[in-house]
């Protein structure tokens, strides 16, 4: 029988992409109105950033406004928590080169998980169901894992940190 030695990197990297995939879980069990106070959380900063052009616009171009912001707000978090999703899914895998199979294992994971995701959100009351956001969670998740290998390349140059 192969003695198979799982290092402590992995372990704490696969259960950082546990908690990635909890965190994802909770955002999509918010209903619409619990998910735009969580985003508004951000487009307040931003137009605290923009107060004074802000301020001096009509009622028309504030709604407008915020209805962009609000917008970009949601898709970059859905690019940033897969992209954190894919970094530690990818770190999980190890060490291998961009094209190979554990590196479209990873992708396709990244992919599977977001349309389970967007299949849960299905069914939260006024939530919505989108490819759109599948595809874009999966380009964060590719993003993350291209991170990955800059982050395994420098950590190579330094030490190695597992194969």
């Amino acid at each position: 029988m192969r003695n198979i030695s799982i290092s402590k990197s992995r372990i704490i990297f696969a259960l950082l992409t546990a908690a990635v995939m909890v965190c994802i879980f909770l955002f999509s069990c918010e209903n619409a109105e619990e998910s735009s106070d969580t985003s508004g959380f951000f487009v307040n900063i931003i137009t605290d950033i923009f107060s004074k052009k802000f301020n001096s616009m009509s009622p028309a171009e504030r709604s407008e406004f915020l209805d962009n912001i609000s917008h970009i707000v949601r898709k970059t978090a859905h690019f940033t928590i897969y992209a954190a999703l894919g970094t530690f899914a990818s770190l999980t895998a190890g060490r291998r080169r961009i094209i190979s199979l554990r590196s479209l294992g990873v992708l396709g994971f990244c992919f599977f998980y977001a349309c389970t995701d967007e299949l849960h959100q299905y069914f939260v009351p006024e939530r919505a169901c989108m490819f759109s956001d599948v595809i874009l969670d999966t380009c964060g998740g590719l993003a993350g894992m291209l991170f990955s290998f800059v982050f395994l390349r420098n950590s190579k140059k330094s030490r190695p940190v597992y194969s």
